[in-house]
């Protein structure tokens, strides 16, 4: 199994990059293929002492986290990002993993590796936790903008996601709204509730923001900027309420030997919320996999999003959207 590294991309590129495909390479038995600044990439192997011997596909160029997207195909299309499209593209690779620019891989993957046919828009899709389960919100920020039917593409793509990969036997897929009630929601949205009622997927209704950390869905479906909304908010307020917890039993003594009691129980809280054990996102609705790390990734969290990358290609599961498109028409 072949998985293209973009080296550079992301906040701690190419020293946590490294480490976390070192760890990806020793639990998953991936070949991968770096690709990147060779100086840099070597320097970096030797200096954190990373045993690491692979393809190395030197490029010059970074796409960073302020350029324009569309410089994944233009300006800078012999970038780490771009010459890994291109790998892929070619089929020297079967999966691409990149923590870089969200817009440019958006594009790269959408317009280099290109749609399965009969998708209207591709979704970024994370993997998120809950009270319950793990579930998946999408579109977490490919497509502003929808229509009512991208929507309703999007439970489509989600729900063989969970079905496939989190091997749930109907997931519940749920229309991201103000409000439970049918008649809540903008036009488009009402729109899409309208079409997803009569879908072949198992699809609950509305779902208020509230109720989406219980795991009342495994499927919330919203647009990119409502997607992306929730999904930021959601690590901010895990981040704040583990602080809290944090801070309030470092007070006082007396605090401090109370923690001791209940520290197994928080651990497992916070392994329960940490998005690093999920790594990133995955592109659904492009032909090949393609998986959008965390910018800030660390080791664990990069390989977390090398193993979404296996799990994807472990399933076949571009095989099983191109077959449902195919029955729907």
């Amino acid at each position: 199994m072949k998985i293209i590294i973009d080296a550079m991309g992301g906040d701690n590129a190419p020293q946590e990059i490294l480490k976390g495909t070192k760890l990806a390479v020793d639990e998953y038995g991936i070949e991968p293929i770096l690709v990147g600044n060779v100086d840099r990439i070597n320097d970096a192997i030797k200096s954190e002492g990373i045993n690491l011997d692979c393809e190395i596909v030197d490029t010059k160029e970074i796409i960073t986290m302020h350029d324009d997207p569309r410089s994944v195909l233009k300006s800078k299309a012999d970038s780490s990002m771009g010459i890994g499209f291109k790998l892929l593209n070619e089929g020297r690779g079967d999966a691409l993993v990149s923590a870089g620019n969200t817009g440019a891989i958006t594009v790269g993957a959408t317009l280099i590796t290109k749609r399965i046919k009969g998708v209207k828009r591709p979704a970024i899709a994370s993997i998120m936790p809950s009270a319950e389960k793990p579930f998946l919100l999408m579109d977490c920020g490919a497509n502003a903008e929808c229509r009512a039917e991208f929507l309703y593409q999007f439970g489509l793509m989600g729900s063989l996601y969970m079905k496939h990969i989190m091997k749930l036997d109907s997931p519940r897929v749920a229309l991201a709204n103000n409000g439970e009630e049918e008649t809540k929601g903008t036009p488009m949205v009402k729109e899409a509730y309208e079409l997803m009622k009569n879908a072949p997927y198992n699809f609950i209704g509305n779902i208020e923001g509230r109720q989406i950390p219980f795991g009342d869905a495994d499927v919330v479906v919203a647009d990119g900027f409502t997607g992306n909304l929730i999904l930021k908010t959601y690590e901010g307020v895990a981040k704040v309420l583990m602080n809290g917890i944090k801070q309030a039993f470092m007070k006082n003594p007396l605090s401090k030997i109370s923690y001791l009691g209940v520290k197994s129980g928080i651990d497992d809280m916070k392994k329960q919320f940490d998005y690093k054990e999920y790594g990133g996102a995955v592109l659904l609705g492009v032909k090949k996999p393609v998986i959008k790390a965390h910018g800030s990734a660390d080791a664990r969290t990069f390989k977390n999003a090398i193993k979404q990358a296996v799990w994807f290609l472990n399933n076949n599961l571009i095989d099983e959207i191109e077959n449902e498109l195919k029955e729907e028409k």
